[in-house]
This record gives structure tokens, C-alpha cells and sequence, in this order.
């Protein structure tokens, strides 16, 4: 049995999770590691980076991207994750979906975490999954669909409504079974927010890691940080880190990121100045 994000948690400070995508449209990396094969030696240099998550979707959720067909999904998923398997592969393997199907087929394939963006919106009967899988389980905030979530997103109080909404969702997943020890929550950075939306929640995280449940965060290389500076996808790396160091400071435990290496040496170095200031 892979370990568990929860229980690794135990014992360690904070968890790097590092992305594969296999999606030829994704905003920063899409067709890079369509392959299996390519996939896979990207999975084996993001351990030898330090991660200790691999999470691997294969659904764009980009703006305006459109669902794609469950059959389709699992073909893109299905080489890595055998070949994973058959390997004895010894990370935590997170599966970013909204299907239920798909997670309990991931999950049979040794995952041990949903990451689902809808929060059981789109499919209910993935807490079912996630209970009978005794699987952790990723609850992030997101406005709308992926193809509508940035039309004109508005909120009088991102922090605390957004609070409220993963409050209810953690209510939810627990009524249909999922233990709450398996629970984790994302804030949804870039997934119906505006820049000033995003900014708030980061300085917001305190409040939404008083829920209780571990704090997850995915600023990698998105929006926010090109409508900060200006910069591009491929020179956003400097702005991560920042964000992602302020996550840290505001209680976030685990990061969502492309670049694993040079986060988690940030992470690292904040980590011991916070501890030293303690």
C-alpha cells in the first residue's frame, strides 16, 4: 500500500505534490508527457526532485476547456498508472478527476488520493469512492465549470465565502462516509477568482486552515502571478515560490507544483526560518 498524504503528514512538515499532465492543453505543460513513457521517467525525476505526491490527471481544466468523455480519460490514464503499478512504484499516486469511475479504477491501480476540482459537485457517488477506497480526499473550491468559471467571477468576501463553501463540502463528504482524517481542502486558486480573489485568499489562509482539515494549494506558474508581474507561464517560476511561501506562513501543508526541486528547497528554508522564529 502507497502512503497516504494524511499520514505522511504526521511526520513531516509539509508535502510537495508534483503535476503530471496528460493533456495536450494544459496552460503551462500540455502534450509534453502524452506519452507513457515520457510520463513515466517525469514521474521518476519528480521523486528523484523530492516529491512525495504525484498527482496525475488527465483532463485539461484550464479556462474555458470543455469535460472530456470518461473513455477518453482512461485511456490517457491507464498506460501510466499500470506501468506504475508494475514498477511497485512507492509514492502516494493522487488521481485528478471528477468521475467517480474513473477514481475507482485509479484507485484499484494503487491510488491513494482523490484531487477532485468539482468537490463531489459534478459526481456525487466519488465520496462513495473515496469512503469504500478509504482514499484521502481533495475538496477544492471552483466557481462554475472549468469552460465558465472566469465569467466575470465576483465575491463580496472570497475568504470567508469560499470558507463557508468547503465547510459544506467537508459537511457533505462526511455525511456520505468519508472519514475526517481522509479529508483535505484546496481554496482553488485560479479556478473562479480574480487576481484580487486569489491575493486575498493566500493572505486569507489562516481562516480557511481553521477549518481543521489540512490546506492544499496549487499557485504553479497561474494567472495571478502574470497579472501580478506581467510574466509569462514559462517565467512564473520566481512567483510561485513567493506564493507558495506565503501559503506555507499561512498554515497551507501541502503544494501543488511543476517545478519540485526549486519549491521544495524554498519550502524547506522558509520552513526552518519560521521554526527558528517560533
Amino acid at each position: 500500500m502507497r502512503p497516504r498524504a494524511t499520514e505522511l503528514l504526521k511526520t513531516r512538515h509539509f508535502l510537495v505534490m508534483g503535476i503530471l499532465n496528460l493533456t495536450p492543453d494544459s496552460f503551462y505543460d500540455g502534450g509534453r508527457h502524452r506519452s507513457a513513457e515520457a510520463a513515466v521517467r517525469h514521474v521518476y525525476r519528480m521523486k528523484e526532485e523530492g516529491a512525495d505526491i504525484i498527482d496525475i490527471g488527465a483532463e485539461s481544466t484550464r479556462p474555458g476547456s470543455l469535460p472530456l468523455s470518461s473513455e477518453e480519460e482512461w485511456s490517457r490514464l491507464y498506460p501510466v498508472l499500470t506501468a506504475l503499478s508494475r514498477d511497485k512504484f512507492d509514492l502516494a499516486i493522487s488521481i485528478d478527476t471528477q468521475k467517480s469511475e474513473i477514481a475507482a479504477m485509479a484507485a484499484d491501480l494503487g491510488a491513494v488520493m482523490i484531487n477532485d476540482i468539482s468537490s463531489g459537485r459534478t459526481d456525487p457517488r466519488i465520496f462513495k469512492v473515496a469512503r469504500d477506497k478509504n482514499a484521502d480526499l481533495v475538496l477544492m473550491h471552483m466557481k462554475g465549470t472549468p469552460k465558465t468559471m472566469q465569467d466575470s467571477p465576483s465575491y463580496a468576501d472570497a475568504t470567508a465565502e469560499i470558507r463557508a463553501e468547503l465547510s459544506s463540502f467537508s459537511d457533505a463528504a462526511m455525511l456520505a462516509g468519508v472519514e475526517k482524517e481522509r479529508i483535505i481542502v484546496d481554496p482553488g486558486i485560479g479556478f473562479g477568482k480574480r487576481k484580487e480573489d486569489n491575493l486575498a485568499l493566500i493572505a486569507g489562509l489562516p481562516s480557511i486552515a481553521g477549518l481543521g482539515f489540512p490546506v492544499m494549494v496549487g499557485v504553479s506558474r497561474k494567472s495571478v502571478i502574470g497579472g501580478v508581474t506581467g510574466a509569462d507561464p514559462e517565467h512564473r517560476l520566481p512567483g510561485t515560490i513567493a506564493l507558495n511561501v506565503c501559503a506555507l506562513q499561512g498554515g497551507a501543508r501541502i503544494f501543488r507544483v511543476h517545478d519540485v526541486a526549486e519549491n521544495r528547497q524554498a519550502l524547506q528554508c522558509a520552513w526552518e526560518t519560521m521554526e527558528n522564529g517560533r
